[in-house]
């Protein structure tokens, strides 16, 4: 019987106080640096809880996220392409869990709580509408007046309100380190004179993030844990290594074009050296198995050396860095700058996926603008409350409602309202 186990069973006969500090001993199997965040130490929830017997607190979050609607929509959120393109290409959900398996991986090396990496990893894209970057800009173009839309501060507000699973609370009632991760894991939102940071610097900081920081602070001038820093930094590692692979995969990306990139010709050539006149998907499949292995030994290698540099005793000297802490070398930095700017024009901006984007952008902007004028055409428990709302109360609920959407979802809804539906598929 492991030490969990008795524990679990002392807890049920009352012989152990159910508290966090009690379960350091159940959950300190797993090495963790002074540095991580300790779940027996959290900060933890708005709305206070029974610690679990069997879980640690990051833990009981990485499930509730996983069990929560919004994770599940999901599955049919697109990444780059849409839905219907084909079966293996990426999807939100399996981007996330790509991103949650190098975060995790970054964090285990580093001594770091590997269930918070996880977690932060896992509710990063929750926010996101259908059609991915292109619904984001139609829904951000279209509550212009009401102050934007931006798809961390819309996961806030799925994890903190939107979710409804439980009788006494709205929200999931996640921890301050896992929300701090989710709004803060891109860097600080304020700099030290209280004005928006470098994120944020060109916009407001979303109403949601002030509103709930009102309520639960979530120190928006200093960086975030070690942990959402590892999952942030996963995120780039799997976005460059995936949408290179998609690309090439749908034939949108000439694999000769990648030479340009000094990091990927590179790679190329120690493929084509080792496996000369290797098949064609092989060759994409070393290719995105090497980029993603350059990275994060290269994360690893940076991260430590920063570490040693800092010296932290703890993850508020992580948070007061005043840089993040994981991060790419200089070298590699600047590899990842360049997979990106090869990326936008290449693929994201391709004239085969223009159309597309742009018919995506009216289905959403169609959606927006027909619901907020007649608000009695959504679901009844979207409209409770609304017979009195104001513009921008109708404008932000019909936004919440389009941006939970799949992408086939808003098809199926506009083909209700309109009398033609863009199809949506690549020419």
């Amino acid at each position: 019987m492991t030490l969990a186990v008795r524990f679990a069973l002392k807890v049920r006969a009352g012989q152990t106080p159910c508290n966090p500090r009690a379960l350091v001993r159940p959950y300190g199997e797993r090495w963790r640096a002074a540095y991580s965040c300790q779940p027996w130490n959290s900060r933890g929830r708005l709305h206070p809880e029974q610690a679990s017997p069997t879980r640690s607190e990051f833990q009981r979050d990485r499930d509730r996220i996983i069990h929560s609607t919004a994770f599940r929509r999901l599955t049919h959120k697109t990444q780059v392409f849409v839905y219907h393109e084909g079966d293996h290409f990426r999807t939100r959900l399996t981007h996330t869990l790509e991103v949650s398996q190098i975060a995790r991986a970054l964090a285990r090396s580093l001594g770091l709580d590997e269930d918070l990496a996880e977690a932060v990893a896992l509710s990063h894209d929750l926010g996101h509408t259908p059609f991915g970057h292109t619904g984001e800009d139609a829904l951000d173009g279209c509550l212009a007046p009401f102050g934007g839309f931006d798809h961390n501060a819309q996961a806030l507000r799925l994890v903190t309100r939107l979710e409804r699973r439980y009788a006494a609370h709205d929200g999931l009632n996640l921890t301050f380190e896992t929300l701090e991760g989710l709004v803060k894991h891109n860097g600080p939102l304020l700099g030290s004179d209280g004005q928006p940071g470098w994120r944020h610097g060109s916009r407001p900081i979303p109403r949601a993030v002030l509103d709930y920081d009102a309520v639960h602070p979530l120190g928006l001038s200093s960086h975030a844990s070690a942990e959402a820093q590892a999952a942030a930094i996963a995120d780039d590692i799997a976005y460059n290594a995936h949408d290179l692979d998609d690309g090439l995969r749908a034939g949108i990306l000439d694999p000769d074009e990648l030479r340009s990139v000094p990091f990927l010709d590179e790679l190329l050539r120690e493929i084509d050296a080792g496996a000369p006149g290797l098949e064609a998907t092989r060759r994409t499949h070393e290719l995105t198995r090497r980029v993603i292995t350059r990275f994060v030994e290269d994360a690893l290698a940076e991260s430590e050396r920063r570490i040693a540099a800092l010296a932290p005793a703890s993850a508020e000297d992580i948070r007061a860095a005043g840089h993040p802490v994981i991060a790419f070398s200089a070298a590699m930095a600047e590899a990842d700058r360049s997979i990106k700017a090869f990326l936008f024009p290449k693929l994201y901006k391709h004239p085969r996926l223009l159309p597309v984007r742009r018919d995506a952008e009216t289905v959403v902007r169609d959606l927006f603008v027909h619901l907020t004028r007649e608000p009695a055409l959504l679901p009844d428990d979207w409209r409770a409350g609304l017979a009195e709302a104001s513009d921008a109360q109708i404008a932000r609920r019909v936004s919440d409602y389009i941006a939970g959407m799949t992408d086939r979802y808003a098809l199926a809804e506009h083909r209700k309202l309109f009398a033609a539906t863009p199809d949506l598929r690549i020419a």
